[in-house]
């Protein structure tokens, strides 16, 4: 690999290659443009730093998701968000599948209802929708159980029904 050898070229075409995806995961996860273009830059800080742990070209999409996930949650961490912690016994409520309300909304409402939950909920929905982590590698990243992590994840898409609920249709 070019970069290997401190290509600068190399370096650009891989930021270019790879930024815009990276920044839209930063954007949906810290919801906020300066700071993901902030995460963004010490993200690709990171890859350049470390490049020479990857082993693999073809791993390179990959390794660098989990490197922008990382600061992510790094930034989240310095901004003091905390994941709830819950009791193995507390009961979940039931995943019933995706239900009316859920169908009806638009994807608008949906968007605006995620960026309304809480931020510990947010990042959970986002690395298990949008980044199609399990609950088992999110509770990893985040240094919660996965118990909590799918709890989380349950409580946040019921905080989405409710949104989209209250915003377009009553059942």
């Amino acid at each position: 690999m070019r970069c290997r050898k401190g290509d600068v070229a190399a370096f650009k075409e891989l930021y270019e290659a790879y930024s815009k995806a990276m920044f839209n995961i930063c954007l949906r996860m810290v919801s906020n443009v300066a700071d993901a273009e902030d995460v963004l830059q010490e993200a690709f800080t990171q890859v350049f730093k470390n490049i020479g742990k990857l082993n693999d070209a073809a791993t390179a999409p990959a390794w660098i998701k989990r490197i922008v996930v990382n600061q992510c949650l790094n930034h989240l961490r310095k901004k003091k968000v905390y994941f709830e912690e819950v009791d193995q016994n507390d009961t979940m409520p039931e995943d019933d599948g995706v239900d009316e309300a859920w169908h009806a909304a638009t994807v608008n409402y949906v968007k605006e209802a995620i960026e309304a939950l809480p931020q510990g909920y947010k990042a959970v929905v986002n690395l298990y929708l949008f980044e199609d982590y399990t609950h088992k590698e999110i509770a990893n990243f985040l240094g919660i159980t996965e118990s909590t992590a799918k709890t989380q994840y349950m409580r946040a898409k019921e905080k989405i029904r409710q949104f989209v609920k209250e915003k377009t249709i009553t059942l």
